[in-house]
């Protein structure tokens, strides 16, 4: 390569690297402002007592899982969005997102079915009687919050697709402090507010979730940016061709994710089997564990728009080098945050639960220990959050299901029951089966992308 080219490709490197920075960043505020309501919910409610915090965790997570799986379906709108701003056509991209927001009502109302029947779920698995005792109000308040998260979600995969990010950092921040007062206020009662206890929690987050849409709706409509996508004055109608794409495409996402946040579930409940004292330590590493995952989700997202920006414009290099470089900043980053489980374990359990529970001496020891073990396998967690995006952004989607389900179940839920129950390693056991499954579709996920976009020889 001559210097001369070599300048242009160091120049468009880094020119590529502003732009996905500029979707990435405030996309990571946004993600670590969103668990941080929920981080701060478990925190509040933790005050409470373990059973409580055991209770709100496994309650939120399975019904996380449920919304996960439908964001995942719905993310396609976000490739087909980015695709059409690629191409120069606003209107098919405004399209899409109308097409997004309808299949949000036709899936989020039997969706808060689900949800407020969760309850049933922690019975067939055997949870601490008290466990499920608690988690049944706080899912039944948490139901009415399914909508208003499905069409937030919509909204922010457009104004990601169009690099306009920035106001769903301000919306998430301002609701991080909202959610934490709500939440003290309904679960502990305030002036007019009752005692609601574990029930409290969930309607502060119902209420917050939907502000959170009406606000980011009240934006879109007051900008003259977001003008001209035909979001707001087009006709509603149901485009079928569009909606079976999203669905065409969104399944076999929908099933990754699935596989992918059932990962995480079923180690759940698999160490509410073992008692409610692992199910805690659980919560408190998954607390931690969700930052950096977080963080690698605002780069995954942004470097699936980067390579869908890539193929609208039908320019394989480009996509492949958005691609590559946005699995090398999140190497990069959740390498440098393996720090703070290594160096600040106890730290990390004090935040959850208080040092005079009479449980804290046994949680605590458990807790330090899957730490150590997180910290080793968060890495391949952030890689396979970004490489299977950036598959995403390429429409690669039925490969990387079967990926992920050899990684995630037959060595992750599959080695670790082995390890946890049959060798009798316990909750250790299942989160060092947790650290093979992620290490191992991490790393055949990105090996993929790489593959597909390799140009094709000329010889």
């Amino acid at each position: 390569m001559s210097p001369t080219q070599n300048a242009l490709s160091t120049a468009s490197r880094r020119a590529e690297t502003k732009l996905l920075l500029h979707i990435a960043l405030p996309l990571i505020a946004a993600y670590l402002a969103e668990f941080a309501m929920f981080l701060t919910t478990k925190i509040v409610v933790g005050r409470l007592g373990y059973l409580e915090l055991a209770a709100v965790g496994i309650a939120g997570h399975l019904t996380f899982e449920v919304l996960v799986v439908l964001m995942g379906l719905l993310s396609i709108v976000g490739v087909l969005v980015a695709q059409g701003e690629g191409a120069g056509d606003k209107h098919q991209a405004g399209h899409a997102v109308r097409q997004g927001m309808i299949l949000s009502l036709v899936l989020g109302l039997p969706a808060m079915l689900v949800v407020w029947n969760l309850g049933l779920v922690l019975e067939f698995t055997h949870q601490d009687p008290k466990v499920i005792e608690l988690a049944e109000p706080y899912l039944h308040a948490l139901a009415g919050s399914v909508l208003p998260v499905l069409w937030f979600s919509v909204l922010r995969i457009f104004v990601s697709a169009i690099a306009k990010t920035g106001i769903i950092m301000l919306i998430t921040v301002s609701a991080v402090a909202l959610n934490y007062l709500l939440t003290i206020a309904l679960v502990y009662g305030a002036g007019d507010f009752p005692a609601l206890g574990v029930a409290g929690a969930g309607w502060a987050t119902t209420i917050v979730s939907w502000l959170m849409f009406f606000a980011l709706l009240a934006y879109m409509y007051r900008t003259p940016a977001m003008r001209g996508y035909g979001i707001f004055f087009d006709r509603l109608r149901v485009n079928v061709a569009m909606c079976a794409e999203i669905v065409r495409l969104g399944l076999p996402v929908a099933g990754l994710v699935a596989l992918e946040a059932g990962l995480f579930m079923a180690v759940s409940i698999l160490s509410g089997v073992i008692g409610a004292k692992t199910l805690a330590t659980y919560e408190i590493v998954v607390g931690w564990i969700a930052i950096p995952f977080v963080v690698a989700l605002g780069l995954a997202e942004a470097t699936m728009v980067r390579v869908a920006h890539g193929v609208g414009r039908n320019d394989l290099r480009a996509a492949r080098d958005a691609g590559v470089l946005g699995l090398a900043l999140g190497i990069g980053t959740l390498s440098a945050m393996t720090v703070f489980p290594l160096v600040f374990p106890d730290e990390i359990v004090r935040i959850f639960i208080r040092a005079d529970d009479p449980a804290y001496a046994e949680i605590s020891a458990l807790a330090v220990r899957l730490l150590i073990i997180a910290a080793v396998f968060q890495v391949f967690d952030g890689l396979q959050a970004v490489a299977s995006r950036a598959l995403r952004g390429i429409k690669d989607t039925v490969v990387p299901l079967w990926l992920a389900g050899f990684g995630y179940w037959i060595l992750g839920i599959g080695g670790g029951s082995l390890l946890a129950f049959p060798l009798e390693l316990a909750g250790t056991g299942l989160w060092l089966g947790l650290a093979c499954g992620l290490i191992t579709t991490g790393t055949l996920l990105a090996w993929r992308f790489v593959r597909l976009t390799q140009a094709p020889s000329t010889t």
